[in-house]
């Protein structure tokens, strides 16, 4: 029993997030749940904030950016509504965490990431975890999918000023889209989902992202 333990140091770190920061914050869909304790955050968190691996808050990833805080990587996740044989865009890869999460209940995952070493990182994280539902692609995200194509579910986790229209044109009809939009101190988590060729949109709640680098997104020499 205590080598069990011992093998899982952050068991009951896992079980306080699950009922204190997702169910405890209104995260009720039981997939995303099922996923939220299978996929371990410890291994996408450097080895310098391990003992945060489970707080509820975002922590550095390198190259100025963050792994996001559980709640909000379970909230967008929800707010997907990904069902089996979808396929998602994911702007931005990060660490690699979201991703994993994503490739659990979809189909297949298209990820963009604008700086190489987070994406080679990810991409060696996800293969040691066996994960092979996952396309990567270093680039701009906020243009999209190199290839013209479209997609059931794009997720944004970087803050834009808008959605970007590459985006927008990317996303398939009957199609969910999430992501931050605002200034690049705070942002409003917005869904949009495209029905006859139109978009609506709703606000979830507010957030603070690192910014999206990029033509749709923010200059990299902006304060």
């Amino acid at each position: 029993m205590s080598n069990c333990q011992s093998k899982d140091k952050f068991a009951k770190d896992r079980e306080r997030m699950l009922k204190v920061d997702l169910k405890g914050r209104g995260i009720t869909d039981a997939f995303v749940l099922k996923v939220m304790s299978d996929v371990r955050r410890e291994g996408f968190v450097p080895a310098t904030y391990q003992s945060q691996a489970y707080a509820d808050n975002p922590l550095p990833v390198g190259m100025g950016q963050t792994i996001s805080q559980p709640y909000i990587v379970a909230l967008m996740t929800q707010e997907l509504r990904l069902y089996p044989g979808c396929e998602v865009l994911e702007i931005g890869t990060g660490s690699g965490y979201q991703t994993a999460v994503l490739s659990k209940l979809a189909e297949k995952v298209y990820t963009v990431e604008k700086f190489a070493q987070l994406s080679e990182s990810a991409q060696a994280v996800l293969g040691g975890l066996g994960i092979g539902n996952v396309e990567f692609c270093i680039g701009d995200g906020g243009l999209g999918w190199p290839k013209q194509r479209t997609f059931d579910r794009i997720i944004i986790t970087a803050a834009v000023p808008k959605m970007p229209q590459p985006l927008v044109e990317q996303l398939a009809e009957g199609g969910i889209m999430v992501g931050p939009v605002g200034s690049s101190e705070v942002q409003e988590l917005i869904v949009c989902e495209k029905k006859k060729g139109s978009i609506s949109s709703k606000v979830v709640c507010g957030c603070r992202f690192v910014k999206l680098l990029g033509k749709y997104g923010f200059e990299e020499t902006e304060d």
